[in-house]
């Protein structure tokens, strides 16, 4: 199924169709869920919905076709106002939010959208990467969000409620949005011409973990490269960390000078090995390994050379404590380094509890 293009959320769809037909649409959501999902694009589908002049707002159902719904596609319609985290920045600009020194409260979005609607309606506002709100950007929507303005909407998009304050998480109503399917992933990679071939779509699909965006990183040969070789180290008998500390670290700089890009990337090989331990636990387990051909010989070389479910787990789950320490700004050659002394003495004492 597939509303007005956004595949795998018809949950959410439903969800938001009953409160508008009860009359009871809230004024603040948090929308969260993985990167790459379409969280974004359904909000703004919604306030095209919420805007459409042809339609009524209850139907949920955009005509695509009205002035409002142009304008609102076009990113151009007076009443939607979409706010994001500048590449260059850490946080989201305080600017954003409530003005530059000069104009304080009387430019940004907590002083648009409270005012009336220029078109009648409703007033939409998106504030995209709520996840970068510091503690200063958030204290500064709390008056918003506490008193909303008549017939405002505002969507913050993050991906974990436990990235945001609880001041936050208590004044809005909480959404989730699941991965897509890895068919999803795949036929929005060829409807959108992102990838030609049929073949390569469901490849990286069936690795994005349900998310377009990380299909889309890792469309890269160099990537899948260095995922063979990762995969062949993390399977050996003795993990050889400070070798593998350095191949990784390489391979992140060599993403570019900017801080956002090597943490992308870095993001992408700690999802390598928690993906590869993830395998190895099917393996143990008994259930289907999933995945390409390529990460097989590593998996069967891992469980030949001893790995224990216990320590499989105990290193995915070391991974999964890097992949969330990745955004808090540590020292990556620190946090790289540790990461895979922990894999090796995790895997060195797996082996001498077997031998013993």
């Amino acid at each position: 199924m597939s509303w007005h293009g956004i595949r795998g959320h018809d949950e959410v769809v439903e969800r938001f169709r009953r409160a508008l037909a009860r009359g009871r649409l809230a004024t603040s959501f948090l929308f969260v869920g993985p990167e790459g999902v379409g969280k974004r694009a359904f909000a703004l589908k919604l306030a095209q919905a919420l805007l459409c002049s042809a339609h009524p707002e209850s139907a949920l159902e955009p005509c695509e076709r009205c002035p409002s719904c142009l304008q609102v596609a076009a990113g151009s319609h007076p009443d939607v106002d979409v706010v994001a985290k500048p590449k260059d920045k850490s946080f989201l600009p305080l600017d954003l939010l409530i003005g530059d020194q000069d104009h304080r409260m009387r430019e940004g979005l907590c002083h648009r959208i409270a005012l009336k609607p220029f078109m009648g309606g409703r007033k939409v506002a998106v504030i995209d990467d709520a996840d970068h709100l510091n503690a200063e950007g958030a204290n500064c929507l709390l008056k918003t969000l506490e008193e909303p303005p008549p017939r405002s909407v505002l969507i913050l998009i993050g991906t974990s409620p436990v990235k945001q304050l609880p001041t936050i998480r208590s004044r809005c109503q909480l959404v989730r949005f699941r991965p897509l399917a890895d068919d999803d992933v795949a036929e929005l990679l060829l409807e959108k011409q992102l990838v030609s071939d049929p073949a390569e779509a469901r490849r990286l699909a069936a690795h994005a973990e349900g998310s377009l965006q990380r299909a889309l990183d890792l469309a890269d040969v160099d990537l899948w490269t260095f995922r063979e070789r990762l995969d062949e180290r993390l399977g050996e008998p003795v993990l050889d960390s400070l070798e593998l500390s350095g191949a990784v670290l390489s391979f992140v700089e060599a993403a570019g000078r900017e801080a956002p890009a090597r943490r992308a990337r870095l993001r992408l090989v700690v999802g390598f090995a928690v993906d590869f331990f993830r395998r190895v636990m099917h393996r143990l387990s008994g259930a289907p390994i999933g995945g390409d051909d390529l990460v097989r010989p590593s998996i069967e070389r891992a469980v030949a050379n001893g790995a224990t479910i216990d320590a499989v787990a105990a290193c995915l789950d070391r991974c999964l404590e890097t992949a969330e320490q990745i955004d808090r700004n540590a020292n990556a050659t620190t946090l790289v380094e540790c990461w895979l002394d922990d894999l090796a003495r995790i895997s060195g004492a797996a082996r001498a509890a077997g031998r013993s």
